[in-house]
């Protein structure tokens, strides 16, 4: 069982999938630095400097007791949290696609078929057809 198991793993497949996801996990760190410290900030600037992760909706305000404690938290709807995220994945989605296309372009093309002659039946037809003669 063990060897099948180790079998199992060591396949291809196997290998490449899980290679797949530990690159899919760095990738997205990188893109969700890139749009929380670069982007962000650039589209803030150009909005009058509005941070969207900031932005929400408040739908009951947070209840403070006499001594400054919270007794009840804020209840909100944090809207820009969620625009921050449709920018992410814009962007993560256009660099996936830039992976694929630049990994589609490095394959290597498939050997073009062998030109077709004519059949076994063509040949043994033309035979005839001189033997005739």
């Amino acid at each position: 069982m063990l060897k099948e198991f180790k079998d199992f793993i060591m396949t291809g497949n196997v290998v490449e999938f899980a290679v797949a996801v530990i690159m899919a996990g760095a990738i997205g760190a990188v893109v969700t630095g890139f749009v929380n410290n670069i982007i962000m900030p650039i589209v803030g600037h150009f909005s009058g400097g509005v941070d969207f992760a900031d932005k929400k909706y408040v739908l009951d305000e947070a209840v403070v007791d006499a001594a400054g404690k919270v007794v009840t938290p804020e209840n909100a709807i944090t809207w820009g949290i969620w625009v921050n995220a449709i920018i992410s994945l814009v962007i993560i989605g256009f660099v996936m696609f830039m992976i694929v296309k630049a990994y589609n372009k490095m394959k290597k093309p498939a050997p073009a078929p062998a030109p077709s002659g004519p059949s076994d039946n063509d040949l043994l037809a033309e035979i005839r057809d001189l033997l005739k003669k």
